[in-house]
């Protein structure tokens, strides 16, 4: 409900409505906002979008509080903009948050919370009664522990289904949210709850700004709604919210690439403490931030991945090829019987692993323990590589390929008419990670290098590298027979072990303890400052606000920019600090993007 500017006698002399304002102005120096008398005519509250003057201009900006007090020299608020706030003060409270734990003006947080155009008042909808009688889903004991009004903890569920059963919850009037990591995903969600009819509400970034800002106004206006999006419906304002559900929260499409780099996994934990209702995620391999965040883990009694065979490239002569005579000889048998096949190889531009030709063991880094190259020096610590640590060999061969490699050379092995890419639509598919969006059925999928993944430049590269995998193994059907071929280096990786027996929980803890440890998130954290165009002063400035006992690794030119790489316990001081070194170099023309909790260095 709004408030006016009616000004009121009281002990201290007449006083009038006055809102803070925080103008729609990229810095942080407007964090706090400024004071604005608010006219009797006008209307405001918490989240109301208004015009105001700043300086000899009119801006945008969003109420942040309203208070009666004097207002004594104070300009008037001008305008106010669309019919609905579009934050109330409990999701501001996680947009503070956001904006200190990404380092990011505050304004640049606020809008993320409206939709596209200004929302208008819409005529509720009379949705259709539910019932919560289908087959249990993945969700289902906890929907129906939510319908009754119990919260429940936050939750990792261990399951490839998308039957979620959150019936219950709409059953009872109240609403969902689901985030999926892709556009496709959210529609094929959307498209699994379609028995809910108008209930379901729709978030598609291919619609227009119009229907966006309906999709958004039905959200804060309806009760018992399923709302289906990608990461942008996670800053929404949602009416009377007992669900929100991740699916994959390790997936890169929940993360943005660009400042802020909002993790739709950590927002939604903030807003899950400060608006009470429950938070889950529901994933093959969950994430240990989610773990670390204090989620119980609950595995689904159904395998979430196909059967797994582990096919050992050291026991094959060197100069075999792409793919092992064992591979070739399963994708001949696939296309004589008149079935599908999957081939998973590295994402373009990704760094293959090599091997030693001798003695075919996996070259790695003696510094840091990662994937090397085929180069002098480590891509991660840049320390010298040397020779073999097995047998001092100094050649080596790549183990990945690109796309184009592995369908010319299975071609030849099976009938190049047998063999393409995704868009060519024939028996054996090569594809990467972008292909995985929807693939499903097939009756062999075949991971090209394992070892490349497994041993990344990164301290998530293995629980990333599981949560791939399993992906290429669950776009397997069901049916005696089919199964996922993997091919490695290092049969007895964890990430292997944990790949064939169908269940990431023991990895994940193991992950957790090596994680605490090394004091790696969730139990540290890890920034990367990024700086083009850098003026010469950029790297004293940058260290200066790096506060002990964190550490700051570089400066260190990467594609162009001066990288920074801060790992701390707390970066807390480090952050506040940075806000004035960041306003600074964005002052001086430079390109500043602050990457919290990296996934990749």
């Amino acid at each position: 409900m709004g408030t006016n500017g009616q000004s009121g006698d009281t002990a201290g002399g007449v006083r009038h409505l006055v809102a803070r304002v925080v103008p729609d102005v990229p810095s942080f120096s407007v964090d706090t906002g400024f004071r604005y008398r608010v006219p009797e005519q006008l209307s405001v509250e918490v989240g109301s979008v208004v015009r105001v003057p700043l300086g000899p201009r009119r801006v945008r900006g969003w109420v942040v509080n309203v208070t009666e007090e004097s207002t004594e020299g104070l300009k008037e608020i001008r305008q106010v903009s669309g019919d609905r706030a579009i934050f109330n003060e409990p999701l501001l409270v996680s947009q503070r948050w956001a904006a200190q734990h990404y380092v990011t003006p505050l304004s640049t947080l606020l809008a993320k919370s409206g939709p596209p155009n200004l929302p208008r008042t819409l005529k509720k909808r009379e949705h259709p009664a539910v019932h919560p009688d289908l087959p249990p889903g993945v969700l289902f004991d906890a929907a129906s522990a939510i319908a009754a009004g119990h919260r429940q903890p936050v939750t990792a569920f261990v399951s490839s289904r998308r039957d979620l059963g959150v019936e219950g919850v709409v059953a009872a009037n109240r609403s969902v949210m689901l985030v999926a990591a892709s556009a496709v995903e959210a529609v094929e969600t959307a498209d699994s709850l379609s028995h809910l009819g108008s209930r379901v509400i729709l978030v598609d970034p291919e619609m227009s700004d119009r229907a966006i800002t309906t999709a958004w106004t039905r959200a804060i206006t309806e009760q018992g709604v399923v709302l289906v999006g990608t990461e942008r419906v996670a800053w929404w304002p949602v009416a009377d919210l007992a669900l929100a559900v991740i699916l994959d929260d390790g997936r890169r499409g929940m993360k943005a690439r660009q400042t802020p780099t909002l993790h739709v996994r950590e927002v939604l934990l903030s807003r899950a403490k400060v608006e009470r209702f429950t938070l889950a995620s529901v994933s093959r391999v969950p994430t240990t931030e989610m773990l670390g965040a204090g989620a119980r883990l609950i595995t689904d009694t159904r395998r979430s991945w196909s059967l797994v065979e582990i096919v050992d490239r050291t026991e094959e002569p060197p100069g075999g090829g792409v793919v092992t005579d064992r591979v070739r000889a399963a994708l001949r048998g696939l296309v004589a019987n008149n079935q599908r096949a999957f081939v998973f190889t590295h994402r373009r531009g990704f760094a293959p692993a090599f091997r030693c030709i001798r003695c075919r063991t996996l070259r790695l880094c003696r510094e840091c323990g990662s994937r090397a190259t085929n180069q002098s020096v480590c891509p991660r610590c840049a320390s010298d590589l040397g020779p073999c640590l097995e047998c001092m060999g100094r050649q080596f061969e790549p183990l990945g390929a690109a796309v184009g490699r592995v369908v010319e050379e299975l071609g030849r092995a099976v009938g190049s008419e047998h063999v393409g890419t995704i868009e060519q639509g024939r028996a054996v598919s090569v594809g990467t990670e972008r292909d995985l969006v929807g693939m499903s059925g097939v009756d062999l999928a075949v991971a090209v290098d394992a070892d490349g993944l497994v041993f990344g430049t990164n301290y998530r590269s293995t629980e990333d590298a599981l949560r791939l995998l399993a992906r290429v193994a669950g776009a397997v059907g069901e049916g005696r027979g089919r199964r996922t071929m993997v091919q490695t280096s290092q049969p007895h990786h964890p990430v292997l072990a944990a790949l064939r027996r169908g269940d990431p929980s023991e990895f994940l803890e193991n992950e957790l303890r090596e994680r605490r440890r090394l004091g790696f998130p969730p139990f540290g954290e890890v920034m990367v400052i990024e700086v083009g165009n850098a003026p010469q002063w950029a790297g004293e400035r940058v260290a200066g606000a790096v506060s002990a006992p964190a550490l700051a690794l570089g400066p260190v030119d990467a594609f162009g920019r001066v990288r920074w790489l801060v790992q701390g316990a707390d970066l807390a001081a480090t952050r506040e600090a940075l806000k004035a070194v960041v306003q600074e170099l964005r002052d001086a023309n430079a390109q500043v993007r602050i990457d919290v909790d990296p996934l990749d260095f």
